[in-house]
């Protein structure tokens, strides 16, 4: 029996070994986009250019095609800075730290949308912002980088944040966080990292962030109607020289670039 045993274990051993000869070349499993079927492609001129252009994509058995038109949009004021993502750590180009004013670039999985309605026409995961609904922004907070209810975590837990989600009721009607999304930057929380990333509405047209993207309002109803978890969508953001340079080791889609 052990003779046996140890037959059969060669016999399996051989075969993994032989599935992962074939399987290792290929490289596909190992990019951080390999499961995604939806793609959201933010890229920019340069990394301190505070707009880009986003275009969204499909995966099906052909591979990445274009969803629907390109829009401009609007980025961090001072640009952009590799963030803490699914891609691997870079080490060439601005790092993205707290109130640098940069939107963070890599690839990063979409979070829950959130907005001032009850209820959104997506299939997104939805949180509803509240007059105490707060992201906190403060790094020595043990809640940083996080969405808080004070009615829940206390109001001492969020003093010194910035973020109230509710901006309508804190900041004179202001609607940009009326419709949008989370970018899931930092997901570990890393303290100083950068926090409160989001896909959210822009003020006026062009109008750089703190370090989100920012677009028309009927873009990002259009993007919430489309993205859905089973897609496993992702949120890609890169100046236009690193989106070249990754894009065969990452299988990011080919861009038809246009005017900005």
């Amino acid at each position: 029996m052990p003779t046996l045993f140890r037959s059969t274990a060669r016999r399996l051993l051989s075969s993994l070994a032989c599935l992962l000869v074939l399987v290792a070349p290929m490289g596909f499993a190992a990019t951080p986009l390999h499961d995604a079927r939806q793609l959201i492609v933010v890229t920019s001129p340069s990394w301190d250019a505070p707009s880009g252009r986003l275009q969204a994509f499909e995966r099906s058995g052909s591979g990445w095609t274009a969803h629907g038109e390109g829009f401009n949009v609007s980025l961090g004021r001072t640009g952009s800075a590799w963030g803490i993502g699914l891609h691997p750590l870079q080490n060439d180009g601005p790092q993205k730290q707290e109130g640098d004013g940069r939107s963070p670039a890599g690839i990063f999985n979409i979070g829950p949308a959130f907005g001032y309605a009850d209820h959104i026409g997506s299939a997104l995961p939805y949180q509803p912002m509240l007059a105490s609904s707060y992201c906190m922004d403060v790094p020595a907070s043990p809640l940083y980088n996080r969405i808080v209810d004070a009615t829940q975590v206390g109001t001492d837990a969020v003093k010194g944040s910035t973020e109230a989600m509710r901006l309508d009721l804190h900041n004179n009607g202001d609607l940009r966080y009326r419709e949008g999304f989370v970018i899931e930057h930092n997901p570990a929380n890393v303290a100083g990292q950068g926090s409160c990333i989001f896909a959210h509405l822009w003020r006026k047209p062009g109008e750089a962030t703190a370090g989100c993207t920012a677009m028309e309002p009927q873009q990002m109803t259009a993007l919430l109607a489309w993205l859905t978890p089973t897609a496993k969508p992702l949120f890609v953001l890169l100046p236009d020289a690193e989106y070249t340079r990754l894009q065969r080791d990452w299988q990011l889609p080919a861009l038809a670039h246009s005017a900005r």
